[in-house]
């Protein structure tokens, strides 16, 4: 389903085609989006990049559209991935408290907002523990919010190919909490949201993380 697609079915089946109504649908939409996102990890939400960190700073900057943390690995001169712990900023500054400790970085930790000259920035930086004793490529997986199918060049989007009910139902629900709709409709959209977003959960969370010779094949019980 794609952009207009989805438009034209809120419409339908809201009834509802005033110009103060269609105009919100991108935050209807956009809305939706981040509820199932943040519901169910999919790997189309993840991406990677690398970066660089050096001698003179224990802190790496996160990027732009970062969200969480999948994982985080130094590469050394030879090649090998070391990929880092996770930890509190508050047990790195326990285990390295001088600037002398340095070596291949162990831990990292999410530590704050990045200020530039006493100003405070939207992107946010890791502290790693200890401090590189040289200079060590970072290889950063994370997750992040896809491009939005109200903007999308094509408007299409892995989701809308994908799992246009999830989408489609959460959108319902965002597009009759703006009418302040009628409690048993609104009870009726909600529900086959939940239902969307437990297929889609099954999905995301369950079959996209196993295959049939780790796992075994799915069975059901037979009555």
């Amino acid at each position: 389903m794609n952009y207009a697609a989805l438009s034209a079915a809120i419409q339908a089946y809201t009834e509802n085609t005033e110009t103060d109504f269609v105009a919100n649908i991108p935050v209807f939409v956009t809305q939706s989006e981040q509820r199932i996102y943040n519901s169910v990890q999919f790997p189309s939400i993840r991406k990677n990049m690398t970066g660089v960190v050096s001698t003179t700073s224990t802190y790496l900057s996160a990027p732009d559209d970062y969200l969480a943390s999948y994982s985080l690995a130094v590469i050394d001169a030879d090649g090998n991935y070391e990929y880092l712990l996770n930890k509190d900023v508050n047990f790195i500054r326990q285990a390295y408290p001088k600037a002398t400790d340095t070596g291949l970085p162990k831990y990292y930790a999410l530590f704050g907002p990045t200020v530039n000259s006493s100003t405070i920035t939207d992107e946010l930086t890791f502290i790693l523990g200890p401090k590189p004793d040289a200079n060590y490529t970072v290889e950063l997986h994370y997750y992040y919010y896809p491009e939005s199918i109200t903007v999308a060049a094509d408007g299409r989007t892995w989701l809308g190919d994908n799992f246009d009910s999830v989408l489609l139902y959460g959108s319902l629900v965002e597009a009759y909490t703006y009418m302040k709709g009628e409690t048993d409709m609104m009870a009726l959209y909600n529900q086959k949201f939940m239902e969307a977003l437990a297929l889609a959960k099954r999905l995301g969370d369950g079959m996209e993380r196993q295959d049939a010779y780790r796992s075994g094949q799915y069975r059901q019980a037979v009555t």
